[in-house]
């Protein structure tokens, strides 16, 4: 078993199933489309992000080094949430970057509902997930799997 602590932003307790990038997430290329479409579920339509194109991010744990791209990119992760196709938590191997704590930040503020998320897990924590693993996060920011 491998465990990580990192810094909670939205804390929170979960089990889930991890998806992996070691790209940033270009959450409106990525999000955008389920939307605007008020899809049933979240599938991800960035293609130039080749880990998650065409997945299914819908309850997921995502769990990634960073966010990047447009700063309409926190409306979007809040409107997923919004319409009840959001990931259910965010693990960054790095500092939490602005674009992803508005979109964080908007969804526990304004919908009262939280998408978990921790920071500052490290390189190790990404390059030693797998996509499907089972991940337990404390809201501590303990995160084992």
């Amino acid at each position: 078993m491998n465990t990580f602590k990192g810094r909670p932003i939205i804390a929170g307790d979960f089990i889930g199933e991890a998806v992996v990038t070691h790209s940033g997430l270009n959450i409106l290329a990525a999000f955008q489309k389920s939307a605007l479409a008020k899809s049933k579920t979240l599938i991800c339509s960035d293609q130039n992000n080749k880990e998650l194109f065409g997945k299914n991010l819908t309850g997921k744990i995502i769990c990634l080094p960073q966010t990047i791209g447009s700063t309409t990119g926190g409306m979007i992760l809040q409107t997923v949430t919004k319409i009840g196709i959001g990931p259910a938590a965010l693990l960054f191997a790095d500092d939490i970057d602005s674009l992803a704590a508005a979109g964080v930040l908007l969804s526990e503020i304004w919908l009262n509902k939280k998408i978990i998320t921790i920071d500052r897990l490290g390189e190790e924590f990404l390059n030693s997930v797998t996509d499907g693993a089972e991940i337990t996060i404390s809201a501590d920011g303990t995160v084992t799997y």
